[in-house]
């Protein structure tokens, strides 16, 4: 069988000499291990151009489709990565909630002179690196913030030095809000004479006499009491000619307001209440006491007490806050008399006889003296005796006040001796001085509403009345200072709410008025 194809003879092929391979020529200057660096490095740069080139196209990608390539062709990788992102997702809030953000502290006071910010030259060859374009000067603030700047990216961030710790924070706020407590706590002690400027200086007293104060309507017989009102440009004085006087103070003309005859009932003590709405009246030889309601213009007549077994109602204090008055009883009883209810609250006793009572600025606390020179401090929430002692150099005592900052108590005795005392934090006062300047008893006592001065007064002799200096312990050298007699034998002694004025209750029925210049206010 014949083949079906046919096999043609094959061309003859010249056989080829192998060519020898050509060498590269060898550079005269091969590139040395610098340039060989250089040119990896730009190598590495270009790689990295495109890697950005690359990454930015894929962004624009996902922000035209909303997904990357992978994922359009791929839908469920999509599902697979969505718990993956979720739990990302969650990671990145936990992290954030617990990093808390340290608030901006901002100052406390700002010089307006620092607004006007220092320009400073930056053509120095060491500030060269911070400037930007034809900048020949810079503002302080902005140096800084360049300097900053240029630190923050060299060490890729703010160290761990200097970032805010916010328990740190925290924890020196809470100290620094104690020492201001510590410092309100010192304040409240000191009352006004860490302020050295605007204390009042001692030596001299600037004052000037201005009418008497019940000029309008002058008392025929001694006047037994004197007080300003707490709220109001008022001046109230009482006397044995059974009246009550209400009287304007302006210092020139004084007009009377109103004048209450309280029939068979010479006066012995009138306070206003604490709020100002109620005078309460005592007697000398009944336990009888009239309440005048000044808003009402009533006078109402009190004539027995739930609880009270007294066979007269004399002296009495009110206390500064509340309703309360501390009335003195007989065989050394002291009583706490609610005027809302016109009862005895509770009753106190000492030992020996009462013989002049004070009650502190808070209200909650009671001094009282015995006539034997024993002083007594009393807590009128639970009628319990906090401390007793007993009146330096004292025989018999005859007074008894509490300065309204209540940082110092005198006590005055019948040979005219004034103890002044420290009420510092200690169970016992502390004796600071002796004020001899009086030589019959101390019947008045009186500190001024910043506790700078106390009048120190006799009903014992004319003119017997000093001013005491409280910082300096020392009395002022003009007063009373006088042609002529003015204050005789004073009964009683007042000082306006602002210290503006003083004023005074005589035996001769005057109540000499006094501007003193150094405060500015009623």
């Amino acid at each position: 069988m014949e083949a079906d194809f046919i096999t043609l003879p094959a061309a003859p092929q010249s056989p080829q000499p192998p060519q020898p391979q050509r060498k590269r020529p060898r550079s005269r200057c091969s590139p040395g291990p610098g340039k060989e660096l250089l040119k990896r490095t730009q190598h590495a740069e270009r790689v990295a151009v495109l890697g950005e080139e690359d990454a930015s196209v894929k962004l624009l990608e996902e922000l035209v489709f909303g997904e990357t390539r992978e994922e359009r062709l791929d839908p469920e990788a999509v599902l697979r990565l969505d718990d993956s992102s979720e739990a990302e997702d969650d990671e990145v809030e936990t992290r954030a909630e617990q990093e808390e953000v340290v608030p901006i502290k901002q100052p406390a006071w700002i010089d307006p002179d620092d607004i006007t910010e220092e320009q400073v030259d930056v053509t120095h060859r060491f500030r060269k690196d911070f400037v930007k374009g034809g900048e020949k000067s810079l503002s302080k603030s902005g140096l800084q913030q360049r300097m900053r700047d240029r630190f923050q990216r060299a060490m890729g961030g703010t160290p761990a030095w200097a970032q805010i710790d916010p328990k740190q924070t925290q924890k020196k706020k809470q100290e620094e809000e104690s020492d201001s407590d510590e410092d309100e706590d010192l304040t409240r002690r000191t009352g006004t004479f860490t302020r050295t400027s605007e204390s009042l200086p001692k030596g001299i007293l600037k004052m000037k006499k201005c009418l008497n104060a019940n000029a309008a309507r002058p008392s025929s017989d001694s006047l037994t009491s004197v007080q300003f009102h707490p709220n109001a440009q008022v001046v109230m004085t009482t006397g044995i000619d059974q009246s009550l006087s209400l009287f304007q103070v302006d210092g020139e003309t004084n007009p009377l307001i109103q004048s209450v005859f309280l029939e068979r009932f010479p006066v012995c003590r009138a306070r206003f209440s604490a709020d100002g709405l109620t005078v309460m009246a005592t007697s000398f030889r009944n336990k009888l006491f009239y309440l005048y309601h000044m808003m009402e213009g009533k006078v109402t007549p009190v004539s027995t007490v739930r609880g009270l077994n007294e066979a007269r109602v004399k002296e009495f204090c009110v206390c500064p806050v509340g309703d309360a008055v501390v009335l003195s009883g007989t065989r050394g009883y002291l009583h706490l008399l609610s005027l809302k209810t016109n009862e005895v609250v509770r009753s106190l006793k000492l030992n020996g006889d009462v013989s002049s009572v004070c009650v502190s600025p808070t209200g909650d606390r009671v001094y009282c003296s015995s006539e034997e020179g024993e002083v007594y401090l009393w807590d009128l929430r639970s009628a319990r005796c906090l401390s007793r002692f007993t009146d330096n150099g004292c025989v018999k005592s005859t007074s008894i006040a509490v300065s309204p900052n209540g940082q110092y108590l005198a006590c005055g005795s019948q040979s005219g001796v004034v103890n002044m005392y420290s009420l510092d934090s200690s169970s016992e006062p502390t004796l600071l001085k002796s004020v001899m300047n009086l030589v019959t008893a101390a019947t008045c006592l009186s500190f001024n509403p910043s506790s700078e001065l106390l009048f120190l007064g006799s009903r014992a002799e004319d003119e017997a009345s000093r001013m005491l200096h409280v910082p300096s312990l020392t009395v002022f050298s003009n007063f009373p200072v006088s042609r002529r007699k003015i204050c005789h034998k004073v009964q009683d002694a007042a000082f306006s709410p602002h210290s503006g004025f003083f004023c005074l209750a005589t035996n001769k029925g005057h109540a000499p008025l006094y501007r003193l210049l150094h405060y500015k206010d009623f």
